[in-house]
């Protein structure tokens, strides 16, 4: 199949790394993302991924108990670094080439992120592990990989989910739920359709950067929306 985008950036979320598990990482479900990410990088496309660390630790819900959120959020931007760190194993025992880049300074595990030095990464082929989220407390992951997809001057933004696109409401809880093909940027932002926080959409429209949402559930999900096959939801 031929990709329709040059280069992506790929969001998971924590979430999405737990499996069947109540919390932490699943072995299985990081093989077959590191294996779907060797498919699209061996295709030809160049790409970088922001993950999450909601599977380890929320900033958000731990402040609404009582932590102070700048706190709360720095400890949620070290859970992404570990799982950064475990799709950079996972992908590097199958040969791909990988560079882990944080927005906190952790030098012993990591790089820091540095514009020039992430885009030369890319030219040479290497995938990179964007972690940290942007660095900065009240700033979610989302918005994280909208800034980095900005940065790094991707056609794409995709965004890897439980359910197979945008809905007007949870499907997974109501059988009703209205899926979209193609939706704006406004009408995500209106509707308050909650697959991503509104910062990132915003920025990413303002970038005129798409984003792709697919479900990480099916077999080659990825590499078929990269080609523009299977099912999945365009925002633009």
């Amino acid at each position: 199949m031929q990709p329709v985008y040059k280069r992506i950036l790929l969001k998971i979320s924590g979430e999405g790394l737990m499996g069947e598990r109540e919390f932490g990482m699943s072995a299985e479900v990081i093989a077959s993302l590191a294996a779907q990410i060797k498919q699209v990088r061996e295709s030809g496309v160049e790409i970088c991924i922001v993950v999450g660390g909601g599977n380890i630790f929320r900033g958000a819900k731990e402040a609404s108990k009582g932590m102070n959120r700048s706190v709360a959020d720095q400890v949620g931007m070290l859970a992404t670094i570990m799982n950064a760190l475990y799709l950079q194993n996972a992908l590097e025992k199958i040969g791909v080439e990988v560079r882990v880049m944080s927005g906190l300074n952790v030098p012993q595990v990591c790089e820091p992120y540095m514009y020039r030095k992430a885009l030369n990464h890319l030219e040479k082929g290497r995938v990179i592990i964007f972690a940290a989220g942007t660095g900065n407390p009240y700033f979610t992951t989302d918005t994280g990989a909208a800034l980095r997809a900005s940065e790094m001057q991707c056609d794409a933004l995709f965004k890897s989910t439980q359910v197979d696109g945008v809905y007007d409401k949870d499907p997974r809880q109501n059988p009703d739920a209205r899926r979209f093909d193609v939706v704006s940027y406004n009408e995500v932002i209106e509707k308050r359709l909650g697959i991503m926080d509104i910062a990132a959409v915003v920025l990413a429209k303002e970038s005129k950067v798409p984003i792709i949402v697919f479900s990480q559930k099916e077999k080659d999900s990825l590499l078929d929306a990269v080609c523009g096959k299977g099912r999945y939801t365009i925002i633009k």
